[in-house]
């Protein structure tokens, strides 16, 4: 009997790997044109975070929802691979559908539905490579999967531009939408589905019974004995429960700011899912994806903890810059604030080239950091990297010629090159093969929380402590970078995934 996964092959990991540049792709166009369309159709300043917010709230229903159910799917496509299909079927729908927005309860709907159908798609690519792949190639193919996500970024940030060098009108009646936009997306929906469709077709899986075969030769990963109680589910409860309930109603009272209501209210939410999963256990309901969910993310290994301080502050980070970096840039750099005006416009799709750049410079980052792990190891790695993104953050307050801004996306792209390899390669060898999809999925909750908490309280820090001037956003994001490199530190290192190389082959 065959012990262990046997090693694939360079061009069976790329294939693997492929699709996640289509996903990329269309992950990347929201990113670098969404608040420019929230802005074009009459949004607020103030109100972007709370439109934004559709992202993290899919993921967070989402991921973990897919990650159960691809756990326990086996068709003729496969077990993740459905799933990367049809999610990507209706992301390429919902891009040709938003930029044709007409107004912005539209195009916050689109934004809905894209972010849920590109998790539909995502969340199993992550627990793609540890289905297929030894535990010795699993960070090589996280590797591979980061230097997809950077060069299909690079050219999707840059559609808008580069559509405009070609003639494209860049500029609209007030309330439309730009065609180099339009186009971008259009071009994007059709990259996303070819690229998802080439994995789909190129790639194989190993049976639920295979993978189980596998474990239980190399020994597997230990699961908890006992599940959590419902009398542990009851407290958790009432300690989530009265604290979000009292703030939503002091929020409501003291009139502060509705971005509040997205913290109040998760908080509230989680208490719920306490009681109601506290309740199903007390009257003996113990199977369910929803109480299986939640006894599993009780039940998350001591690693898996740890990297969620250091996943918490980075997605803070991260969701700061892809917010207010339009706003900050077309204010600061371009001198207007103006959606409908030609410096705007400019500004915004210069944008969309600075986001290209860290995105290419994350996929030349990938190829340098594995000998930086091999030199000092994962977690000052990892340190370093988030200590140049930091850096790069903080030195949009300092430079005044835009073009120069080039130079601060390498410190950025160092940085997001490291939180989508090294933090998974921590992490590896850690969950058991069964549950690979929801734990990928409920470490998703750690990049969805931050981004809830960002959504709910930067624009009231902004407000409050900086004139509501969005280039201090990326400063805060910049302090929040060092404080998940400093966490990083914290994370155990007598695991086998801390002592492998992203450079093992």
């Amino acid at each position: 009997m065959v012990k262990e996964k046997p090693d694939l092959s360079f061009w069976q990991i790329w294939n693997m790997c492929f699709g996640f540049l289509g996903i990329q792709f269309g992950f990347a166009l929201q990113n670098a044109n969404v608040s420019r369309i929230f802005q074009t159709l009459g949004a607020e300043m103030d109100t972007i975070p709370l439109l934004w917010i559709a992202g993290p709230v899919t993921g967070l229903i989402v991921q973990p929802i897919v990650g159960h159910f691809s756990d326990k799917t086996w068709t003729r496509l496969g077990r993740r691979r459905p799933y990367f299909l049809y999610g990507a079927l209706v992301t390429s729908l919902a891009l040709i559908a938003m930029p044709n927005s007409s107004v912005l309860w539209f195009a916050a709907g689109m934004l809905w539905i894209m972010d849920a159908a590109i998790n539909v798609s995502m969340e199993p690519f992550r627990a793609f490579v540890g289905d297929n792949l030894p535990k010795r190639q699993q960070p090589k193919g996280y590797a591979m999967q980061s230097f997809f996500i950077g060069i299909g970024a690079v050219v999707a940030s840059m559609l808008p531009w580069i559509l405009a060098q070609w003639g494209v009108s860049n500029e609209a009646p007030a309330g439309q939408i730009p065609d180099t936009v339009k186009y971008a997306f259009y071009f994007g929906a059709v990259v996303l589905f070819l690229a998802v469709g080439w994995t789909v077709l190129r790639s194989r899986e190993y049976s639920p019974e295979q993978l189980a075969a596998f474990e239980a030769e190399s020994g597997g990963v230990r699961e908890p004995a006992e599940p959590r109680t419902a009398t542990a589910y009851r407290r958790g409860a009432l300690a989530w429960l009265a604290p979000g309930l009292l703030a939503t109603v002091a929020i409501y009272a003291l009139g502060l700011d509705k971005q509040l209501y997205i913290l109040s209210i998760a908080i509230t939410l989680f208490g719920l899912a306490q009681f109601l999963v506290g309740a199903r256990r007390q009257a003996g309901k113990n199977d369910g994806g929803f109480v299986t969910v939640m006894d599993d993310l009780f039940a998350m290994p001591t690693a898996m903890k740890q990297l969620a301080v250091v996943q918490f502050f980075s997605w803070f980070a991260l969701f700061a810059m892809w917010i207010y970096t339009t706003a900050a840039v077309t204010s600061v750099h371009f001198g207007s604030s103006d959606p409908s005006s030609a410096a705007y416009n400019e500004g915004a799709n210069w944008v969309g080239v600075l986001f290209a750049a860290y995105n290419g410079f994350s996929a030349l980052a990938a190829l340098v950091i594995p000998v930086m792990v091999k030199r000092f190891g994962l977690r000052l790695a990892h340190l370093f990297n988030l200590g140049l993104g930091a850096a790069g953050l903080a030195s949009f307050l300092v430079i005044q010629d835009p073009k120069l801004l080039l130079l601060s996306m390498v410190g950025v792209g160092f940085a997001w090159a490291s939180i989508l390899s090294l933090p998974y390669a921590m992490l590896a060898g850690c969950l058991p093969a069964a549950k690979m999809g929801v734990y990928m999925g409920i470490f998703n909750f750690f990049i969805v929380i931050p981004q809830l908490l960002a959504a709910s309280v930067l624009g009231l820090m902004l407000r409050l402590g900086f004139d509501n001037q969005p280039i201090y956003a990326l400063a805060i994001g910049a302090v929040s970078l060092v404080l998940s490199g400093l966490a990083a530190l914290r994370v155990r290192q007598n695991g086998a995934a801390l002592a492998q190389s992203p450079s093992a082959s």
